[in-house]
């Protein structure tokens, strides 16, 4: 198959700058609202894009587990690649992209790490499973093979088998506290409709942008 020759003409929707919502918040919960009711499979899943101090950009699959107007979170172990680089450059961009909506929506914004009490409650309400991976795998680290993982979930099933399954120090959430939202929606012959919210002394001024 020829890759450049790969190509879909979007149509479903329009979006003006006119009519969107004056609070990005505000525009990003009616877009979320309505793809949740398309059941798009993994909703919730985004590209978080980080870099240490030389610019050297990573970038990766991670889930979003909330949003409110303080910003977007998602959870992770602190001694991840992605965490190390967020320790020395606290700042990320995320993306979002709904296909079967012919949408995206790009997020940059300034990190920070969610409370102790947050991390242990969203922790508890992770299934058991989830719970004994996150003490077992030294994420991010070498390991030999996956049997060397598989006996470190079978130690900390042992650790654990009597005793309750706390949130590990090592594990918790960041929020992404945004500066910068565009929305994105796919139109006919690449000419996408795309507004941007910039916040500027406290205040999101809206454009459009070329596609």
């Amino acid at each position: 198959m020829d890759i450049a020759a790969i190509r879909k003409e979007y149509s479903l929707q329009t979006l003006d700058k006119e009519e969107v919502d004056i609070n990005p918040f505000g525009q990003f919960s009616a877009w979320w609202s309505e793809a949740i009711k398309s059941n798009i499979d993994e909703v919730n899943a985004m590209t978080l894009a980080t870099s240490d101090l030389s610019g050297k950009p990573s970038a990766r699959i991670v889930l979003l587990k909330g949003f409110t107007e303080e910003g977007f979170i998602f959870f992770t172990n602190y001694n991840s690649h992605k965490s190390a680089e967020l320790a020395i450059n606290p700042q990320a961009a995320m993306v979002f992209f709904w296909k079967e909506l012919e949408r995206q929506i790009r997020i940059e914004g300034v990190v920070s790490k969610t409370s102790i009490a947050e991390n242990e409650q969203y922790f508890s309400s992770r299934p058991i499973g989830s719970r004994i991976g996150a003490w077992a795998s030294p994420q991010s680290s070498f390991v030999e093979n996956r049997s060397e993982l598989e006996t470190r979930v079978t130690e900390m099933q042992d650790r654990f088998a009597q005793a309750e399954i706390n949130c590990p120090p090592f594990w918790g959430g960041f929020i992404i506290k945004p500066t910068l939202f565009e929305f994105w929606q796919g139109r006919q012959n690449r000419l996408h409709d795309r507004i941007q919210y910039n916040l500027e002394n406290n205040i999101w001024e809206i454009a459009r942008l070329a596609p």
